[in-house]
């Protein structure tokens, strides 16, 4: 298959195709999710959390996501490969977001990147894509501002603030994102945001109605013992993984592995 482009995730929606992506962080799932036909690879910032064990997004920085980018870039033969700018690399100035977005896409090997916020975003999102860089955005529950949030919680379930995203949506829309991430927030908001807008949203945590979905693929398969609304176990690895760990430290203790099928003559 061909390497998907912007354009081919805009005729998907115009389509009414659905659209997948998710997130991958090293070059042997990304080669997976690549072969599995995933439309995008999102290389985000949750790597600091489901790969570098922190407790938020927020320690990671521009050098992780270029570096983790890299890898999942080798793998990605027909996927997207979207990277993610980290907090504190595009808050400060317009300037500075569009001189990290270009450090992703030139050492990174990124293809577009996504970056969290709203209309505050929008002149940094003008200054990015005249650097011939597509953006996507990310409104709702966006993690880098968690404390301003107080926490992971659900966003926009008054009606004041379904209102303020929906208006938001139409800034980023209107600054030139390809596509718009909504996160945790309520079904209803995220259909009528998807109505509205003339690009792609791309949901997790917010429903069927949006053009695709995204989820962190360690949730997906299970690797974490996490119990998100929103996500659905396709299959639990980590009880695979365990067992397979276990009977391969008891084979040893016990000298079971490796016997000589296993060994060279």
């Amino acid at each position: 298959m061909k390497k998907k482009t912007v354009l081919d995730i805009l005729n998907m929606m115009e389509k009414g195709e659905k659209i997948t992506m998710l997130t991958a962080y090293d070059y042997v799932m990304a080669s997976i999710l690549d072969e599995a036909g995933t439309d995008m690879l999102l290389v985000g910032d949750t790597m600091g959390m489901v790969v570098h064990g922190n407790p938020t997004t927020l320690p990671v920085t521009l050098e992780d996501s270029i570096r983790h980018t890299q890898a999942v870039a080798r793998g990605a033969n027909q996927a997207m490969v979207i990277g993610d700018l980290p907090f504190g690399t595009f808050q400060v100035s317009a300037e500075e977001a569009v001189r990290n977005a270009i450090k992703l896409v030139k050492k990174g090997n990124a293809e577009t990147i996504k970056l969290e916020g709203g209309s505050e975003r929008c002149t940094a999102v003008r200054g990015i894509l005249n650097a011939g860089i597509p953006v996507m955005g990310h409104l709702g529950l966006t993690p880098q501002s968690i404390h301003k949030f107080g926490g992971f919680k659900v966003q926009g379930r008054t009606e004041e603030a379904a209102n303020y995203l929906l208006e938001e949506s139409k800034s980023l829309e209107e600054a030139g994102i390809f596509s718009l991430v909504l996160e945790a927030i309520p079904w209803k908001v995220a259909k009528k945001i998807t109505e509205v807008l003339s690009i792609p949203t791309i949901g997790i945590g917010a429903g069927p109605y949006c053009d695709g979905q995204v989820l962190v693929t360690y949730d997906m398969l299970g690797y974490f013992d996490f119990n998100a609304k929103f996500v659905k176990r396709y299959i639990n690895l980590k009880e695979h993984v365990l067992k397979a760990v276990q009977e391969y430290n008891q084979e040893v203790r016990e000298g079971k592995f490796p016997d000589l099928s296993y060994s060279y003559d």
